[in-house]
């Protein structure tokens, strides 16, 4: 089993960063890709951006060349530096995992709310 546990959001103007992070406990091992979504109010939840354990990254449309994910695969942790924020880029983010061996098992965390104002 893998426990992930997020910090590092809160309120911010527009324009301004914030860095998240997300710790991960137990089977660090079987951690394979890892990842941050986000929903916000009345909205699907939609993926952010996703890193293997090799380091290879993919974005969202929306926030290429402003976010940037990244992972420490010994510590079992990834970040996600959020750069040039909008509005629109208020919500819950959840980190997610996805378990190397099997497939269908993935975790996720229980999110922390990123909140841009204009």
């Amino acid at each position: 089993q893998v426990q992930l546990v997020e910090s590092g959001g809160g309120l911010v103007q527009a324009g301004g960063s914030l860095s998240l992070s997300c710790a991960a406990s137990g089977s660090i091992l079987s951690i394979g890709g890892m990842g941050w979504y986000r929903q916000a109010p009345g909205k699907q939840r939609e993926l952010v951006a996703r890193i293997t354990r090799g380091g290879t990254t993919n974005y969202a449309d929306s926030v290429k060349g402003r976010f940037t994910i990244s992972r420490d695969n010994a510590k079992g942790t990834v970040y996600l530096q959020m750069n040039s924020l909008k509005p629109e880029d208020t919500a819950v983010y959840y980190c997610n995992a996805g378990n190397r061996w099997v497939g269908t098992v993935e975790y996720w965390g229980q999110g922390t709310q990123v909140t841009v104002s204009s």
